[in-house]
């Protein structure tokens, strides 16, 4: 049997972690590993258009499995396109291992053709990066690479020169059991007991979820009706949260809506749950407030604290619920729900009028007719900016739908990417890529990526020729909008150029039967609808006093942009509310 070179065992051990496919782009210091799972058909290598990709549609997968993706570049520029990608992975907890090779090794440091240090580069967004300079670090640096982007939700990287990686692997190497999956943190008994009585002194308790909720809903529901508290969520807690959920009172922060923000600062109790939530300016600062997150660094940064629980949410609460004592009044509870729907019933109002006649298009419709069309378990990958509102908005969860995004990071154009990650991990799951024009031409080179590999992804293209989040954060500071304007193709056309599906829709009793036409259709499509670029401006009854930051302004100009079958759920849980 002929001596394994390092590339061949790099690729044997990420197939051992689970690894099912390595996206990147070929390059010469690459083509060792490239060449090592040409001959592995345990493995695929998916070429993408642009690097950047290669990193959303990992971080994507990993986050649709739960479990590592992998991504690579070749030697300088290569690698440097993976970095936003991988930014992106990184906040967003999702373990991706990603393959930055590197020049000759005797040429380190000496200003060799495409030199960086990817070693260095990838720190600041990375648990681990580190450069296998002699094959005998092999397999020891990778499976400390794969244990950190494993075991603490993010990203690792490993620096691999092309001629060490063509290298022969050591002899007799140890094959070390792998960490593949993250273990239950269950807090200490002198914090649950702690968190006990604060609950038990309570009179008004509010929970704000965030995506560490995620598997540990029921436990959420069982809590919130024992202490009979308000449920409010962020963005990212949104998919995990928001369904099935009598005691929902919407979501807080920059998009949010309903009595989130009331239930947060009217209880005497916070209880935040599994969330980094970086608005502080949504948050209060005169109740009392306590976090519960699994990592221990995220305790206590965005808000004083009065008690911090080192823990995951589910562990927790399983532990908590039945230490509490049940509370017997509703008052809180019922009073938070009727002004959610109040404030909900007041807002659907401004885009429900007419709007199956509305030319151009409210982008507001749109959402709320592929929210209706969309199957029951698809995944949304969304685009940030006003992509970011509708989906918030119109998309409903329902504990199957996943909705991902760059939520932390808020990078542009990654709605396309992260649908090419989430559609390889099952051709058969509906994927539908929620994309601005703006986001979209950034990246577009990647829609011939679901060309050629036949890729069921359907765009669903937001196309207001202009980019209009930055636009309503200009009317918001006061400013002209300047630059935001986009000259744009026919992407219908496009689209059909490139061998995939494409229509355009220009009035809105087109847009049903466009998309199911397109949720037909085997193989990639794209829907270009043409959308009011004057959706969400700033409404006149907004005083200039409300102006005086984005934070709390953006809030409220959004909060009249409807909120699509929301408002139906909030009238369901008023049933719950007694009447005098």
């Amino acid at each position: 049997m002929a001596k394994q070179n390092v590339a061949e065992q790099f690729v044997d051990i990420l197939v051992r972690a689970g690894v099912k496919r390595l996206y990147g782009v070929v390059g010469d210091s690459l083509n060792p590993v490239v060449d090592a799972i040409r001959r592995n058909s345990a493995i695929d290598w998916i070429h993408v258009r642009h690097e950047e990709t290669a990193a959303f549609a990992a971080g994507a997968e990993a986050q649709v499995t739960g479990s590592l993706a992998a991504c690579a570049g070749s030697c300088g520029p290569g690698n440097l396109h993976l970095i936003n990608g991988l930014y992106d992975a990184h906040r967003s907890m999702a373990p991706v291992l990603a393959l930055a090779s590197h020049i000759p090794s005797g040429e380190i440091g000496l200003g060799y053709f495409q030199e960086t240090h990817p070693d260095r580069l990838f720190r600041d967004c990375s648990h681990y990066s580190e450069m296998i300079s002699n094959p005998r670090q092999m397999p020891r640096l990778l499976h400390t690479a794969i244990q950190h982007a494993v075991g603490r939700n993010g990203v690792s990287v490993v620096t691999l020169p092309g001629d060490i990686a063509d290298r022969p692997a050591p002899d007799k190497a140890v094959e070390t059991a792998l960490v593949t999956s993250r273990p239950s943190v269950r807090p200490g008994d002198t914090e649950i007991d702690a968190l006990a009585a604060m609950i038990d002194e309570a009179d008004r308790v509010t929970l704000f979820c965030g995506s560490g909720t995620a598997g540990a809903h029921a436990e959420v529901m069982e809590f919130a009706e024992k202490v009979k508290s308000p449920v409010a969520h962020a963005l990212r807690g949104k998919e995990w949260i928001q369904y099935d959920n009598p005691y929902d009172v919407g979501m807080s922060g920059l998009l949010g809506y309903g009595a989130a923000y009331e239930a947060t600062h009217e209880c005497d109790l916070l209880i935040l749950l599994g969330t980094d939530f970086p608005y502080s300016a949504f948050l209060p600062d005169d109740v009392r407030i306590v976090q519960v997150d699994v990592r221990p660094e995220h305790l206590g940064r965005r808000s004083k604290l009065d008690l911090a629980v080192w823990g995951d949410v589910k562990e927790t609460l399983r532990c908590l619920t039945p230490k509490v004592s049940p509370k017997s009044s509703r008052r809180f509870l019922d009073k938070m729900l009727k002004k959610h729907a109040d404030a909900l019933e007041g807002v659907v109002k401004a885009y429900t009028r007419k709007v199956e006649k509305h030319v151009p298009i409210h982008p507001e419709y749109v959402a709320s007719v592929l929210d209706e069309l969309a199957d029951d378990d698809a995944v949304f990958t969304v685009d940030t900016g006003m992509c970011n509102v509708w989906a918030a908005r119109y998309i409903s969860p329902n504990g199957r739908r996943r909705i991902i995004g760059s939520f932390s990071h808020g990078s542009m154009a990654n709605a396309l990417p992260q649908a090419v990650g989430a559609q390889f991990t099952d051709r058969g799951r509906q994927v539908v890529s929620m994309s601005g024009d703006g986001g979209f031409s950034m990246l577009m080179g990647d829609f011939l990526t679901l060309v050629q590999y036949d890729l069921p992804v359907k765009v669903v293209l937001f196309n207001n020729s202009s980019l209009g989040m930055v636009e309503l954060e200009m009317l918001v500071a006061g400013l002209p909008s300047y630059g935001t304007t986009n000259r744009n193709p026919d992407f219908a056309a496009v689209a059909r150029a490139c061998g995939a599906y494409g229509v355009r829709v220009e009035k809105p009793k087109q847009l049903a039967g466009a998309l199911k036409d397109a949720f037909r259709h085997k193989g990639p499509a794209l829907v270009d609808v043409v959308t009011d670029p004057n959706a969400l401006s700033i409404p006149p009854r907004i005083s200039a006093d409300m102006v005086t930051g984005f934070a709390l302004s953006a809030s409220k100009i959004v909060l009249d942009g409807g909120v699509g079958r929301m408002l139906q759920m909030a009238r369901s849980n008023l049933r719950n509310v007694p009447r005098p």
